[in-house]
């Protein structure tokens, strides 16, 4: 920390800028970016319209994400790692995680070779259960146990052999890696074999549906990312069934069960003969963090060579446990993500519920004259205090104020004598309401009905975009109070209710002050349609009146 904050020139690196960010964020994306996100394996740097960018890779897919970033900086970071040309991040229109997405829908159902072990989440998130059916051909898929080897270079040179040998017995074999990276050091080694083969990755994804339909051929050798041809059927050229069907070599464990028993599936499709081999080592990152430690002294004391593997089913049982430990671990970093989200829902449909009823109602004046009874009433308070005597009140601070937010001119010699807090908003309230009666006059009612409606939804989006990037920001430090024996979940939830206290009293102040600066602009050539009415005049939100209406 000292260090940073003397190569940055500051005294605290967590203390906020003035735009309210703080440092210490930055620089922690900068060391994930640096440290832990990988070109060809997390993101490729690819050339794009405006020059080289960076193009984020699905981890269970293996596709590209055109278009997507990271947010909270770290797409930034990696921007500036790579050298390419740093974009400003994106800002937050909507937000709403899968679940609570999916759970906007009556009726929830799907269909997936791969949902059983996914069963307990689907119970408890969706309160789905999870049937099994059986298949229509028998599967005869030959399973065979993992092989593990002691080095990664140990591994990936048995692959090669075994490709050798599959290869010189004219099967089809599709073989998959983790990562873009990987895919390419695999090919290299090939090439040195002297073996054709083909790349399946995000690189190439354009020619994914004719790299799939030669899979099944005889001699084919197909290697390829998670992508796979995910869910396609991979046809086997006549004769490959009597060699024993496609041949699908793992070259690596995943975090979850379910995408190594998709890429299993690729072979033995339609009661077809295959078969399935996953080549695992003690440095694939699975074994690193979970289970390595166990076989690796096992594979020590009975003095196994590096080239020659372990291959036993309570070794495939040992990935499978280490596998699960992950999964438990993932799906309780979702679950928490969901009770943190579970909070802005509530705010979200309050928000939506309020933005479907200025798209759908036909006037809402009464809405725009409670938002400014209502910000007359907060205006008074901060001034007027029934406990203190009335010859006390600041009322010229109040006048000044609410002439600043309202066109109405209002003397505080008005409001002397007056004794009362009700009566002094009756009396503003009044004064506002003649304002916005001679505006409309002014106006037209239709054009002041659109006026109105227009305000509303531009002041709800802007509000609720703020909100969004506040709560971002709340989000990311809450887990600190659980340092002070505070319940990070419950802290979250006070302040996201007091926030949005806010983000509700800022609605209606905002929408008053519009309402009067907003005006009309009559040019000619802005002319539009309103549906079902002749041409009217454009509505023109920036043009500001400061003198009021």
């Amino acid at each position: 920390i000292a260090k940073a904050e003397k190569l940055l020139g500051m005294k605290d690196i967590y203390e906020p800028d003035s735009d309210g960010t703080v440092p210490a964020t930055h620089i922690n994306q900068a060391i994930r970016a640096h440290e832990f996100y990988e070109s060809d394996r997390d993101y490729l740097v690819k050339k794009g319209e405006n020059g080289k960018e960076i193009v984020i890779i699905d981890e269970f897919t293996g596709r590209l994400m055109p278009g997507r970033r990271w947010s909270d900086g770290l797409h930034q970071a990696v921007e500036a790692k790579e050298g390419v040309a740093i974009r400003n991040e994106n800002q937050t229109m909507a937000t709403i995680t899968l679940q609570n997405y999916f759970r906007m829908y009556n009726k929830l159902s799907g269909m997936t070779g791969t949902a059983i072990t996914e069963e307990d989440e689907f119970k408890k998130i969706y309160n789905l259960e999870v049937a099994v059916i059986p298949t229509h051909r028998p599967a005869i898929r030959e399973e065979r146990s993992d092989r593990v080897y002691q080095t990664e270079k140990a591994k990936f040179e048995a692959v090669t052999k075994e490709i050798k040998d599959l290869y010189k017995k004219e099967r089809p074999i599709l073989v998959g890696t983790r990562s873009v990276e990987r895919s390419e050091h695999l090919s290299k080694m090939l090439r040195e074999k002297g073996i054709p083969h083909t790349v399946l990755n995000a690189k190439y994804h354009e020619r994914e549906a004719q790299i799939v339909a030669q899979a099944g051929h005889r001699r084919a050798v197909t290697i390829a990312t998670n992508m796979a041809g995910r869910g396609t059927d991979i046809k086997l050229e006549e004769g490959v069934e009597e060699l024993g069907g496609l041949f699908v070599i793992g070259t690596e464990r995943h975090e979850s069960r379910r995408i190594d028993n998709q890429l299993r599936g690729r072979s033995g499709r339609q009661g077809a003969p295959g078969a399935a081999q996953f080549y695992v080592s003690l440095q694939d990152e699975l074994m690193r963090i979970f289970g390595s430690e166990r076989i690796g002294s096992i594979m020590e004391r009975l003095k196994i060579p590096q080239d020659q593997p372990i291959e036993h089913s309570w070794v495939t049982k040992a990935l499978e446990r280490a596998q699960r430990q992950v999964e438990r671990r993932n799906f309780d970093i979702r679950k928490q993500l969901l009770e943190y989200d579970d909070v802005m829902n509530k705010q979200r449909e309050v928000i939506y519920q309020e933005r479907r009823r200025v798209l759908q109602g036909k006037s809402l004046k009464g809405v725009v004259l409670e938002m400014i009874e209502d910000t007359v009433g907060q205006l008074v308070s901060s001034s007027v205090d029934d406990k203190i005597r009335p010859e006390d009140w600041d009322i010229k601070s109040l006048s000044k104020r609410v002439n600043q937010a309202f066109p109405i001119n209002l003397s505080y010699h008005s409001l002397e004598g007056v004794h009362r807090h009700e009566e002094i908003e009756n009396i503003i309230f009044q004064k506002v309401e003649e304002a916005y009666a001679r505006k409309e006059a002014r106006l037209t009612g239709e054009l002041m009905r659109e006026l109105e409606r227009r305000i509303l939804l531009h002041t709800l989006d802007s509000e609720w975009k703020d909100h969004l990037y506040s709560m971002d920001s709340l989000k990311e430090g809450i887990g600190l109070r659980g340092y002070g024996q505070r319940d990070p979940l419950i802290e979250y939830k006070k302040e996201a209710y007091d926030m949005f206290e806010g983000l509700i009293g800022g609605l209606k102040e905002e929408v008053s002050k519009l309402i009067f600066r907003v005006e009309i602009a009559k040019e000619p050539f802005l002319e539009r349609v309103l549906v079902g009415e002749p041409q009217v005049p454009q509505l023109i939100l920036g043009r500001i009146n400061q003198s009021g209406g």
